[in-house]
């Protein structure tokens, strides 16, 4: 997952739609919440307390007068229902940092997902829920609220991550080609510009569990993964595709996800299959304004 704060990379860093920084001179500043909530909503980010934007949006440290005291409003407001409608920190995701002898709180907040969106503030969700455009924090409208309670959904079973298996153990020839055709399909999507590992969370290949580590969900490891993989999970895995044009044989071609020489996986075994079934396809002579047709329903199908 792509770093949103690295220390080394301060002075690089400005404002946009996953960092946001307040000074907290006077101590946990309230509109902190708002930005908790908006990053919830949309993308994730970081809010760093102890540090101001300079005119043209570089930053400085202001440091914390006390960071003891930052930290148990900030632990004791999170945990509180009518402050907050959900914790969505824990111990990692707060960190204190020193710089030129500033000290500095850097607070990660995750995208939630979508049974817990939305993530609202103050007890009222219709007044209280907020979104994250460029560097700007903008209270939803009720129309967008709605959409999200539209929008949720119970944690079904090929959602789930599998907690021991990595990312990488995927099949990355068969992530690449899905990218490739859902770029084409979708040039223009916001998701077709992320990071491969962000790709895969987005589109529910993976999901990042709370100590920032990122696994394969369910319906990852079948679509993109590895068929010896897949059987440690599912035992009974088994997709078979046979063709009989020929009585007097047991099948003419077939395709099975144990044979060695591909990934065995779902998204492969349609590629393959697709292709085969659309050559076997009749297609008649018809002409449409003296051009010849050569996609009949059944393609389109």
């Amino acid at each position: 997952m792509t770093e949103i704060f690295e220390l080394a990379k301060f002075d690089t860093y400005r404002e946009d739609n996953r960092r946001e920084v307040k000074s907290a001179s006077g101590g946990l500043p309230q509109s902190l919440w708002e930005t908790y909530s908006a990053m919830a909503n949309t993308y994730g980010g970081v809010i760093i307390c102890g540090v101001k934007e300079r005119e043209d949006g570089s930053w400085f440290t202001t440091g914390l007068k006390n960071e003891k005291k930052v930290l148990k409003n900030l632990w004791d407001q999170v945990n509180d229902k009518k402050k907050v409608s959900v914790n969505l920190l824990t111990d990692s995701k707060v960190e204190t940092y020193t710089i030129n002898g500033d000290t500095i709180i850097v607070i990660h907040v995750p995208s939630t997902d979508r049974e817990e969106k939305p993530v609202y503030i103050n007890g009222d969700m219709f007044k209280g829920t907020y979104k994250r455009n460029n560097e700007g924090d903008y209270r939803c409208t009720e129309q967008e609220v709605r959409a999200m309670l539209r929008d949720q959904t119970r944690l079904t079973m090929d959602m789930k991550p599998i907690d021991n298996e990595s990312i990488i153990e995927l099949n990355r020839e068969s992530i690449n080609s899905y990218r490739t055709w859902f770029e084409t399909k979708h040039f223009d999507h916001a998701w077709a510009k992320l990071p491969m590992d962000e790709f895969l969370v987005v589109i529910g290949a993976a999901r990042k569990l709370d100590d920032g580590t990122i696994h394969p969900t369910r319906a990852g490891l079948l679509m993109f993964g590895k068929e010896y993989r897949i059987e440690y999970e599912y035992p009974s895995y088994f997709l078979d595709y046979r063709e009989h044009t020929d009585p007097t044989v047991r099948w003419t071609d077939r395709i099975q996800s144990q044979s060695p020489d591909w990934s065995g996986n779902v998204f492969d075994f349609y590629t393959i299959v697709s292709r085969k079934i659309v050559q076997l396809l009749k297609v008649p002579f018809k002409l449409v304004d003296t051009v010849r047709m050569e996609n009949t329903p059944v393609h389109d199908a």
